[in-house]
Order: structure tokens, then C-alpha cells, then sequence
């Protein structure tokens, strides 16, 4: 919340100057002279709008007479009032025919261990030596920087992929094939992911790998860690995993085998250039 002091104009005019020239203005009362800025006035003109915000969070009250719009968005029971989606005149299909591809959000969610970062390596690899833009958040390089004030409690975890949620949107609306590797446990944050996205634009990749074999690989030491019970909460140890109900896409093994990457990779790109998202 931001609040600014307010002064009067007589105490402007009857101010003694400073040595620099300017005036030496009364230390306001914390109580009685400030002006919330965040207050519903109804002297704050509400923004015109070119085009109302298709939010599910999204409350409009509009004056038709004007054809002013407010908006109102909430968000973890937190409100932001008086905003406004402003639509531009270059739109996300003049983007897609400028980079010859569709903007989309792979989705890689599984285990650790189950081999979501080495996919989503070989996955942009391949489609960046096909001319096409991607972008891959991982997991944990958004631990670092945009999440990096989330822990691993159950409401950390679910406004983490919230959060990714919201970037993936919008690289998919810039254009850009948007590969996430992120485990995402819980089916609920998952599918309000996908329904931030325009149908289709959410491909979900199931690494579908027995956690035994995650566990065998344990690439950065967790599951031993979490055994040993050194770390609570960890996804497949004490804390559950809810995997996909209806994936676009489930990588297993093949037999006692998992498939390199490269194979894993090119299942995607073959999904991908069926349903259109390699053409504008």
C-alpha cells in the first residue's frame, strides 16, 4: 500500500525556504493528513478500455454511456482494482506469422529424476535446428530468480506453478514454442495451467518413469537426502505425486529401457508438426 502526505497550500505559501531554495514543509501527521491511494474513490477516472479481459478472476463494471470500463482482478483473495486490458494492434497471430511457428506451452511434468530436464534440452535442441523460437523454464533455474522467495510447503508449491503458469502464457502469446520442466505434483495447479491457455495450446508430457527408476538415477542426491530424513515433503517420498489423467503426450520406458532422448524428443516435435505448431 502507498501513501503520500499531503500538504496544504497555506502551508506551501507560510513554509520557511531551505538554504537550497526550496520549502521546509511541516512534518505531516501520519493520522490525520494522509490520502490512501489504493482507496475505491470515486474520484479515480476509471481507463477506457479496447478490450474486456477474459480472466475467470476478472469482475467488469462498465458505464455505457461513456463506454468506460473498470476492472477489478483478484487473486489469492487479493485485490487489484480499477486496471484494464489494453489490447494492441500487432496481436499474437501477426507474431506467429512473423516466426513461421504457433505459440504453445509444453508441459513436462513427473517425478525428479524421471528425465524432464534432459527432454526439455533435447526437445528445444531439435526444434531449434528446425528454425523454430523456444524457450524452456526450468523447475529450478525459476527457483532462482522469480520463485525464489517460495519454499516447498503445499501453498509455495501452488503459487510456484501459478506463477510459471502465468510466464508460460505469455511466451505462448509472444509466439514462442514455451517448453516447461517442472514437476508439478498436484493435478489441480496443473489443469489451471492448462485452462489459462486457448484449447490445444497446452500439451501436457507425462514422464511416466516408476519411482524406483527415479530414485536409482537420484541425479541431485534428494531421494537419499529425503530417505534419510534429512528433507520433508519431497514429491514421491512423503508427499504425493498426481499424475496425469488425459496427457497429450506419456513418455514410459521401453521394457527395462528408457529411450534416449533424442527418440523422446522427436515424439514431441512429430505431436507438435501434427497438430500445426511448426507452421504459421
Amino acid at each position: 500500500m502507498i501513501s503520500v502526505p499531503y500538504y496544504s497550500l497555506n502551508s506551501f505559501l507560510t513554509s520557511k525556504s531551505t538554504n537550497l531554495g526550496f520549502p521546509n514543509f511541516p512534518s505531516p501527521s501520519p493520522l490525520n493528513f494522509r490520502r490512501n491511494l489504493t482507496s475505491s474513490s470515486t474520484e479515480l477516472a476509471p481507463i477506457k478500455a479496447n478490450e474486456a479481459s477474459r480472466m475467470s478472476s476478472l469482475k467488469i463494471n462498465s458505464d455505457e454511456s461513456s463506454g468506460l470500463i473498470r476492472h477489478e482482478v483478484s487473486v489469492n483473495g487479493r485485490r487489484s482494482e480499477n486496471i484494464v486490458w489494453h489490447k494492441c494492434s500487432v496481436e499474437k497471430s501477426d507474431r506467429q506469422e512473423l516466426l513461421k511457428q504457433k505459440g504453445c506451452v509444453v508441459w513436462i511434468t513427473g517425478l525428479s529424476g524421471s528425465g524432464k530436464s534432459t527432454l526439455a534440452c533435447a526437445l528445444t535442441r531439435g526444434l531449434h535446428s528446425r528454425g523454430k523460437l523456444t524457450y524452456v523454464l526450468d523447475g529450478d533455474n525459476v527457483r532462482h530468480g522469480l520463485n525464489s522467495d517460495l519454499m516447498f510447503q503445499p501453498e509455495d508449491r501452488v503459487e510456484n506453478i501459478r506463477r510459471i503458469g502465468e510466464v508460460v502464457k505469455l511466451f505462448s502469446d509472444a509466439g514462442v514454442i514455451c517448453i516447461a520442466s517442472v514437476i508439478s505434483p498436484y493435478r489441480k495447479d496443473r489443469d489451471a495451467c492448462r485452462a489459462k491457455l486457448p484449447e490445444g495450446d497446452f500439451i501436457e508430457v507425462f514422464m511416466d518413469m516408476p519411482l524406483c527408476v527415479c530414485e536409482a538415477r537420484d541425479p541431485k542426491g534428494l531421494y537419499k537426502l529425503a530417505r534419510a530424513g534429512k528433507i520433508k515433503g519431497f514429491t514421491g517420498v512423503d508427499d504425493p505425486y498426481e499424475p496425469p489423467l488425459n496427457s497429450e503426450i506419456v513418455i514410459q520406458q521401453e521394457g527395462e529401457v528408457c529411450p534416449p532422448p533424442e527418440v523422446m524428443a522427436e515424439k514431441v516435435i512429430s505431436y507438435l508438426d501434427a497438430k500445426g505448431y511448426l507452421e504459421a
